[in-house]
């Protein structure tokens, strides 16, 4: 029967079953997938439940043509089976696979009417499921998983079909919207017009939805049943699966003082969803029961008791567990302690509260399983999760947004990504990505797994975000240099310990901390105060320290005053935070990483160096601190071509290098190019009697030619300007009168500075 409109007249056979499946084989290669399956759906719902691997989903290709088989496939009485795909969907059987595949760029409207014959169609969609409704106009890699489950089923219902095969449709959904999907499926039967055959890896969904269950083993229907019968038969649920629908296990004793416990400890199942007051956690609920493993199947909504949890006021999970007898937190008798056996109860905060959406990228052609279970762990804390897949090998994604719409973002095109060497091909689809990040208004946080191709693309992206924003990177290459991936953004690099490579108990715990440490990050954002100080950055060395800190000390009355060790990605990190807009302005007192980058240092900061002042019009006080030595390692690691230059060992790990007149002139041309781009008010000073702690009469680098040239080469290149003054003065840089000059200068131009005065 049609869903939608008047009931057609019953054709031909139609009082034969909906579905018949009779003998049905399915080979891959030499490997028997589907062994001899028989089924009969007559009508309703039908659930099929299985372990993973057993075939569930070679069932539903085989039903719906996508596989080769053998055998029967009857819809109402009419043979299927060889027919191709687009015949079985008009024959009546529309699909709802597992991993949802909307179409990430069309609107949740356009989606629908693309399928829909008449607009009402698409109004009985909405009244379906409301939330679509609320989200018509935004794009599929904008929705939620629930949300986009329930357009994929909505998408499914407009074909009008006799029969709705359903693919794990609640797999990787938050419990509350488990629970809403299964209510539409239970309305949907309850209308008696369409018969489901469902797929579920939720027990207590399947038992909840279908009339009947099938138990699949080893590419078998062994058991068929009333779903009451296996509901009320926990032995048999536990004999054919392995699992109970509703988390009966039996509590264990607690053993003896002094007995060892026989095998594995048990685990404990917390599932935990908003409390709907802000008093104390309800008690009502039953304590958690020990379960004797976790997976899939056992940890749903249907799966393990529920406990509802207040937030608690601080944001932050109580560092005491509740009292399941409410009385308060004295000593703990004899049924505290059975209750602290049996399982605690904390407060635990939840994301449900963001707005924002949780970004989860990776390759989704080898990491699939492992970005999945960040998305599962992800959603049931209550967040939405978009999924974005940075593959290159072009095989077909189930992540919320497709490689090739993360390709487009490359300034050549998809063509650019998609090239066919693997080499260039990440690092266009890095460059792609650090451009599709830029693009996503919603992105509340960011979280990647991997190994070294996954994580150079990941977090070339990550670093684009503005300081602030949420980054978690699990990664093989966490516990090495990570200069190269974190450069000067704020990533949270987590060593996954083993090759993320499968689920297991490892991976399983290091990638949960890491999703929960980003729901935590998304979810409870710490508080900025509108009377907050100004952030001033400033650049420090060591032998700039005296004057950096005279400085700190006369301004942190007016301003919150953040400094930064020159060494190359601390350079970097301060323009960082100029391009997030969290700086004010800067007193760039130590400018050595320029030196570095002209005469082949260790600690340069990149051509890019005092870039971040062009492109913000922050007010800018800069100077020549350190500009006398270039950096290098220990003694032995001194490149041969600088042995016969003037050396000075600062400490065992440190060795630095004078620099020439003929270096310091051309340091001294780029500076001045630098502040020729500034676009805001600006103060370079020049402290004539030298640049550093050791560049003085008497100390191994004083060497006023090469200073003269340096403060030349600025001089003669900078234009100058009403709000753009250069200013020589005949002190030393960690000279006191220096310090208050530099002072004088910031609050010269930072009065009429809008960026100055901002919290």
């Amino acid at each position: 029967m049609a869903w939608f409109g008047s009931t057609p007249d019953k054709p031909p056979g139609s009082n034969a079953p909906v579905l018949a499946i009779d003998a049905l084989d399915v080979f891959y290669g030499h490997a028997h997938a589907l062994q001899g399956v028989s089924l009969v759906l007559e009508r309703g719902v039908l659930g099929i439940v299985g372990r993973n691997g057993m075939g569930k989903t070679t069932l539903c290709n085989a039903i719906t043509g996508l596989v080769p088989a053998r055998g029967s496939i009857r819809l109402a009485g009419e043979q299927i089976l060889g027919l191709a795909p687009h015949e079985i969907t008009r024959r009546g059987i529309a699909y709802v696979p597992q991993g949802r595949r909307v179409w990430p760029s069309l609107s949740v409207d356009e989606t629908l009417r693309l399928v829909a014959r008449q607009r009402r169609e698409v109004d009985r969609v909405y009244t379906l499921f409301p939330r679509l409704a609320e989200r018509r106009g935004h794009g599929g890699a904008q929705l939620s998983g629930g949300e986009q489950q329930m357009l994929a089923i909505g998408r499914a219902l407009l074909l009008n079909p006799t029969l709705l095969v359903m693919d794990e449709p609640t797999e990787g959904l938050a419990p509350v919207i488990v629970d809403q999907v299964a209510q539409a499926l239970r309305e949907l039967a309850a209308e008696g017009r369409i018969s489901v055959l469902l797929i579920e890896q939720n027990l207590g969904v399947a038992i909840a939805v279908a009339d009947r269950i099938g138990v699949m083993v080893n590419g078998r229907i062994t058991q068929q049943m009333p779903s009451a019968q296996l509901a009320g038969d926990r032995e048999l649920q536990e004999r054919l699966l392995g699992v109970r629908s509703n988390g009966h296990d039996e509590v264990l004793a607690g053993p003896e003082a002094g007995d060892e416990p026989e095998g594995p400890a048990p685990v404990q199942v917390f599932t935990v969803r908003r409390a709907h007051g802000e008093g104390p956690p309800s008690m009502d609920a039953p304590a958690p029961r020990m379960v004797r493993g976790f997976n899939r199947w056992n940890a749903g909504d249907a799966a393990a008791p529920v406990v509802d949890i207040a937030r608690a006021p601080s944001g932050l999970p109580s560092a005491q567990p509740s009292s399941a007898s409410g009385r308060g937190s004295g000593s703990i008798g004899a049924e505290d302690a059975g209750a602290d056996r049996a399982g605690r109860l904390f407060d635990f905060p939840v994301a449900t509260g963001s707005t924002r959406a949780a970004y989860i990228a990776g390759t989704f052609d080898t990491k699939a399983r492992e970005l999945f279970f960040l998305r599962q762990c992800l959603e049931r804390l209550g967040l939405r999760v978009v999924t974005v897949d940075l593959s290159t090998s072009g095989k077909t994604s189930l992540a919320s947004v497709h490689p090739r719409e993360v390709a487009r973002h490359h300034p050549q095109g998809e063509a650019a990504v998609f090239s066919g060497d693997r080499g260039s091909a990440t690092a266009a689809m890095a460059q792609a990505f650090e451009a599709f990040v830029g693009t996503r208004r919603d992105l509340g946080g960011i979280i990647a797994a991997g190994g070294s191709g996954n994580t150079s693309m990941a977090t070339q992206g990550m670093r684009a975000l503005p300081i602030g924003v949420p980054k978690v990177m699990v990664s093989t290459m966490a516990s090495g240099d990570t200069r190269p991936y974190v450069g000067p953004s704020d990533i949270c690099m987590m060593y996954s310990v083993t090759d993320v490579q499968g689920i297991h108990r490892i991976s399983e715990r290091v990638l949960a901390n890491a999703a929960h440490a980003l729901a935590g990050m998304i979810a409870h954002p710490p508080a900025v105060s509108a009377d907050s100080k100004p952030a001033l950055g400033l650049t420090m060395f060591g032998v700039t320290t005296p004057c950096v800190q005279r400085v700190a000390k006369r301004m942190e009355e007016a301003c919150d005053c953040l400094v930064f060790h020159a060494t190359g990605v601390g350079g970097q990190s301060m323009e960082k935070l100029v391009d997030s807009g969290l700086l004010a302005g800067v007193i760039d007192v130590t400018t050595t990483e320029i030196a570095d980058e002209i005469a082949g240092g260790v600690l340069s900061a990149g051509p890019t160096r005092m870039d971040a002042f062009a492109r913000h019009a922050l007010p800018y006080v800069g100077s020549c601190g350190a500009l006398d030595m270039v950096n290098f390692g220990a003694w032995e690691t001194v490149p041969e071509r600088f042995r016969a230059r003037k050396l000075y060992r600062h400490n065992p790990t440190v060795t630095l290098m004078r620099t020439t007149p003929a270096e310091c002139e051309a340091i001294g041309a780029f500076i001045a190019a630098k502040l020729n781009a500034m676009r805001g008010p600006l103060r370079f000073l020049i402290p004539e009697r030298g640049v550093s702690a050791i560049d003085r009469p008497g100390e191994p680098f004083h060497d006023p030619e090469a200073d003269r040239a340096l403060f030349s080469a600025i001089e003669q290149s900078f234009r100058a300007g009403p709000d753009r003054k250069l200013q020589r003065l005949p002190l030393h840089i960690n000279d006191e009168a220096f310090a208050d000059a530099l002072v004088a200068a910031w609050q010269e131009i930072s009065v009429s500075s809008p960026h100055a005065r901002r919290a």
